[in-house]
């Protein structure tokens, strides 16, 4: 492994592949990849955040901060990737569904009409979306179950 992989973001809806040229790696291993990072594109809200890739689960965890390094929610991406060991670069693929928590223990589960719009679109195939809604399953007992959070605590930058 190199000293700096190539991340890429891949979005279906909108198609996009955007380079993470900005994010800082604090740690990776066979597992897992924390990342801090700013937005890519300015929001009135959201200024930075780090996230932590738990590539065998298939899940992206962010916190979402605000200008003042405030926690808005955490930002919890179904994900898979593929990681081109000779180029150590890593594309990490949105598979459109996501869950929100807010600190006050809220929690939305959203961007279903996406996946199946991306399964109507031939953008997801059946294999993927079944992925999909196995990786959101297993996320979800782990934040019913109040396992999530705790365990990625470590992780957090400062």
């Amino acid at each position: 492994m190199s000293e700096k992989p190539v991340l890429y973001r891949k979005r279906l809806i909108p198609s996009e592949c955007i380079r993470l040229d900005n994010d800082e790696i604090l740690l990776r291993n066979d597992h897992l990849l924390v990342t801090r990072w700013t937005t890519i594109r300015p929001k009135k809200e959201l200024s930075h955040g780090s996230s932590c890739y738990l590539l065998d689960k298939g899940w992206k965890i962010s916190r979402f901060l605000n200008h003042s390094g405030e926690l808005i929610c955490w930002y919890c991406d179904i994900i898979d990737h593929t990681w081109d060991k000779t180029a150590d670069t890593y594309v990490f693929t949105d598979l459109l569904a996501d869950v929100l928590i807010y600190p006050s223990g809220e929690i939305k589960v959203v961007d279903l009409d996406e996946v199946a719009q991306a399964l109507e679109e031939g953008l997801l195939t059946a294999d993927q979306t079944c992925l999909c809604m196995r990786r959101l399953d297993s996320l979800l007992r782990e934040i019913y179950a109040g396992t999530l959070l705790p365990a990625l605590e470590a992780y957090w930058p400062e």
